[in-house]
């Protein structure tokens, strides 16, 4: 069984979701919860960009849908096909020069 969670650091971008009042009087109300947000523009800080981008490049890279369905199928089939590909996943928080530690 794995151990409670003691803390959890959320490294968000500036969406304004990220930084509205419900999420700050949540983080407020839960001291194990730490939010930090990255700087205004820095799209090469966020691993999550580097997610979007090989998305956008490398499977679907040929996929020419003309309609918005088989688009979303493809990006929604393709998104979670990465959540098994924990080598990938962690390429992209390395190729961040945040230092953030991966186990």
């Amino acid at each position: 069984m794995a151990a409670p969670l003691t803390s959890l650091v959320l490294v968000w971008d500036r969406l304004q979701a990220h930084r509205g009042r419900t999420v700050r009087a949540y983080i407020q109300e839960t001291p194990a919860v730490r939010a930090v947000l990255l700087p205004p523009y820095a799209p090469e800080l966020d691993p999550v960009e580097y997610l979007w981008s090989y998305l956008k490049t490398n499977p679907p890279a040929n996929l020419a849908p003309t309609d918005l369905d088989p688009l979303t199928d493809a990006a929604r089939h393709h998104a979670r096909s990465l959540q098994r590909n924990e080598t990938l996943l962690r390429s992209f928080i390395k190729h961040s020069p945040l230092s953030l530690r991966l186990n």
